[in-house]
């Protein structure tokens, strides 16, 4: 049997603020992990539109698309034109499962939530000629899933190949993440088994790794076995966790000493109404300030995560996240414009208020204000959305950001880290453009490098961890 397996690409990425690099950074994992359930007898291709063109000219037997809210009318066409050459077409994904009633009519059959148990299923009904039109699943283990498909993955076209995902889901339940509409009706986080996460990262060559969980720091018991196993192995990695995670325990130091050299952080709002409307209870009454000065003594970069056109949010939110984040030392700042996702609380809340002004989807990039917005305008949104990327990457605050460090070498590290992210456009497309773009990973590896604490900074972590 031949198969397909799609990413399409997201409608932000042709669009003229287009950053090659950031639809190059990771390989479309879930599709590889689905590939793992097909036979070794089946003729297998995985094709990411970010990374290269789609070839449509072939004839495939069945086709596998998956499908998120910005691309989705994208993959509406891709599953009518492969339905009309006579392909059986599967379309899953996020946004399938957050709206399966629009999905539907393009498929002939959907996959709502995850996929590794009703994926086997699907296989097994095909063979039989009895396929269904929907699969739902309700059963949710990573037990014994089989090895991803590596294979299928053109490494050189990433600039990390090396992502992995050891768990599912998140134990929070904020009001704007799909994660809750995703994984509704069975467990919402789960967790692998620890030996067969040290298996799956002990295949994958070089020294860095991403993991690309929600929280991976979620599962307290499973992650200081994980980080415990991953001692000795030699790996700098990157990962993302809450701001509760950071400062409870001495986890965040087992991480550390595991090889964590850079953390996304969901601070996303300064407000504490905020925080209240948007159910994130995580971040309610945690030290910001205190969470940074933990990561940075350990000589973990932060990315931090910020969202814009929460409730309370008044004209003076912007230029008060970019300083605060400059004044700080964190090494990049991802803004968003609040979205309401189908599927999610913050969605259901807002349509109920009449506040929905568009539903096309293609708009629902996070960039783009789609709702009826309060204590500013929809205007005024969009322009202090825009003015905070660019103030906050601009080289002077780069510079001042990197000098918040103690130690130069620190400081070296946040500049090229920083600095390279935003700074270096034309040589990130060359790269992408000639194919070698795996060939920065001895660099990004040699930044991630361990940073050594000063006396001071050792005592002052030992400190805090007996004070706890």
């Amino acid at each position: 049997m031949k198969v397909k397996l799609i990413l399409p690409a997201l409608k932000e990425a042709e669009s003229p603020f287009w950053r090659p690099i950031k639809y190059s950074l990771f390989p479309p994992l879930g599709l590889a992990t689905l590939a793992a359930y097909l036979s070794p007898d089946d003729e297998v291709e995985l094709q990411d539109q970010h990374v290269e063109t789609l070839r449509l000219d072939d004839n495939p037997d069945l086709v596998i698309i998956q499908v998120y809210i910005t691309n989705a009318y994208r993959s509406y066409k891709l599953a009518t034109h492969y339905r009309n050459k006579g392909a059986y077409v599967i379309l899953g994904g996020l946004h399938v499962t957050s709206l399966p009633d629009e999905a539907a009519p393009y498929a002939d059959s959907i996959f709502i939530g995850p996929g590794e148990e009703t994926f086997p299923q699907f296989l097994n009904d095909f063979k039989n000629n009895e396929p269904k039109k929907i699969y739902f699943s309700s059963k949710r283990t990573l037990k014994g899933i089989p090895k991803i498909r590596r294979d299928l993955i053109k490494r050189n076209r990433y600039l990390v190949p090396n992502s992995i995902v050891v768990t599912r889901g998140c134990p929070h339940h904020c009001d704007f993440c799909y994660k809750d509409a995703f994984f509704e009706g069975g467990k919402s986080f789960y967790v692998q088994q620890v030996d067969e996460a040290l298996a799956e990262i002990d295949r994958l060559p070089g020294k860095h790794l991403y993991f690309l969980d929600d929280h991976l720091l979620g599962n307290g018991k499973f992650a200081s076995a994980l980080f415990q196993g991953m001692k000795g192995m030699n790996r700098v990695f990157q990962a993302a966790a809450t701001v509760d995670s950071i400062l409870r325990g001495k986890l965040i130091e087992e991480a550390a000493e595991a090889g964590l050299r850079s953390l996304f952080v969901g601070f996303e709002t300064f407000s504490p109404e905020n925080l209240r409307q948007s159910n994130k209870k995580q971040n309610l009454k945690k030290d910001y300030q205190a969470a940074v000065e933990r990561l940075h003594s350990l000589g973990i970069m932060i990315n931090g995560s910020f969202v814009f056109g929460l409730d309370d949010d008044h004209n003076d939110v912007f230029k008060r996240t970019v300083d605060w984040g400059v004044e700080n030392g964190i090494t990049t700042s991802t803004y968003h414009i609040l979205t309401p996702y189908p599927g999610t609380r913050l969605y259901q809340n807002m349509e109920a208020e009449n506040r929905i002004l568009t539903k096309n989807w293609d708009l629902y990039d996070t960039r783009q204000v789609v709702y009826k917005t309060k204590n500013i305008s929809n205007e005024e949104l969009k322009a202090g959305y825009d003015w905070a990327y660019k103030e906050f990457y601009k080289w002077s605050n780069i510079f001042k950001a990197s000098f918040h460090h103690p130690s130069h070498k620190h400081k070296l590290k946040h500049l090229l880290y920083s600095g390279g992210w935003k700074k270096f456009e034309p040589l990130w497309n060359f790269l992408i453009k000639t194919k070698n773009l795996n060939n920065m990973l001895p660099l990004l590896e040699a930044i991630l490098s361990k940073v050594k604490l000063s006396n001071e900074q050792q005592k002052d972590a030992e400190f805090q961890l007996l004070t706890e």
